[in-house]
């Protein structure tokens, strides 16, 4: 499958502080790609890298086959980039903004933003000064989409916005992004949102990449179990338990083993096999489990 990003050994340092060092990743052609990860473990950094603004201490970023750092200005028509919702220009109204983008874009496609102004229900001359702040991030997300680019990269696309209008608008993009056969690589502090929007996610902690895989895989191959014991200080196996936690007399231990690997596992450490279940686990749950972390 053809990749739009290749990110190759990216290692990138503020100061002293390492953020990360050797990351790769790959992003294919029509899918949807979220990035999870922490405050501080790089998500901003690497926006900023696959944006051009950003040069890595060492590494390449190739997006459609090319160094961004030295990418045709032409070519980099191909990329809609939105940094947390920002549009400039809020004494225009919304007609105006448009057709002042319109100028700078040869495929511009004024259908799809007036499209999502509607869902808005705002007037065609309404001020963006006078928008609420989540009106404001799909106001940016149109302009976007209406430069009609082959890759979007959205940084918290979802910032502001109440529960009613990020449900509408996850569910608008993801169906703009199939149809029109769109690559996306997005963040999102809010784990939920992603979980209904990407097809495939990187799950980030300090310094390195945990896991880059389907949301599908993730839910086959990713395991929550509990159960019951008396010993709080039980210790498992951490090759084949990634992350356990106890409270009180409840053990939760996340892994990627099979069930008979766990039995035999748990039945080592003389564990009453008729106290363990298996756990649905949403993408929130998948990201404590691999992290640790809340």
């Amino acid at each position: 499958m053809e990749n739009v990003i290749e990110c190759n050994n990216l290692t990138h340092y503020y100061g002293k502080r390492k953020i990360y060092e050797d990351l790769s990743f790959t992003v294919p052609k029509g899918k949807i790609l979220g990035l999870l990860g922490k405050n501080g473990t790089g998500k901003t950094t690497t926006i900023n890298i696959l944006s051009g603004y950003l040069k890595p201490k060492a590494g390449e970023c190739r997006i459609f086959g090319q160094d961004i750092t030295t990418m045709d200005p032409i070519e980099k028509r191909r990329i809609g980039l939105l940094l947390e919702g920002h549009v400039q220009y809020t004494f225009m109204t919304i007609e105006q903004l448009e057709k002042f983008y319109s100028a700078f874009y040869p495929n511009w496609d004024n259908t799809v933003y007036y499209e999502l102004m509607k869902k808005l229900k705002v007037a065609p001359n309404q001020r963006i000064s006078n928008m609420s702040c989540g009106q404001r991030s799909q106001v940016a997300l149109g302009i976007i989409l209406a430069q009609n680019p082959e890759l979007l990269i959205l940084d918290d696309f979802s910032l502001g916005l109440d529960p009613g209008y990020r449900r509408l608008f996850i569910d608008y993009l993801k169906e703009y992004a199939v149809a029109e056969g769109k690559t996306i690589f997005v963040t999102s502090h809010i784990i939920q949102d992603m979980e209904r929007f990407i097809d495939d996610c990187i799950i980030m902690d300090y310094g390195k990449i945990l896991i880059q895989d389907s949301l599908d895989n993730l839910y086959k191959s990713f395991n929550c179990y509990e159960f019951e014991t008396q010993n709080e200080q039980i210790n498992l196996d951490t090759s084949l338990f990634i992350n356990t936690e106890v409270y009180r007399n409840k053990v939760r231990t996340y892994t990627f083993g099979e069930d008979a690997e766990v039995y035999q596992a748990l039945n080592q450490k003389q564990i009453d096999p008729a106290s363990l279940k298996k756990v649905d686990m949403s993408l929130e749950d998948i990201f404590i489990g691999l992290t640790g972390k809340y």
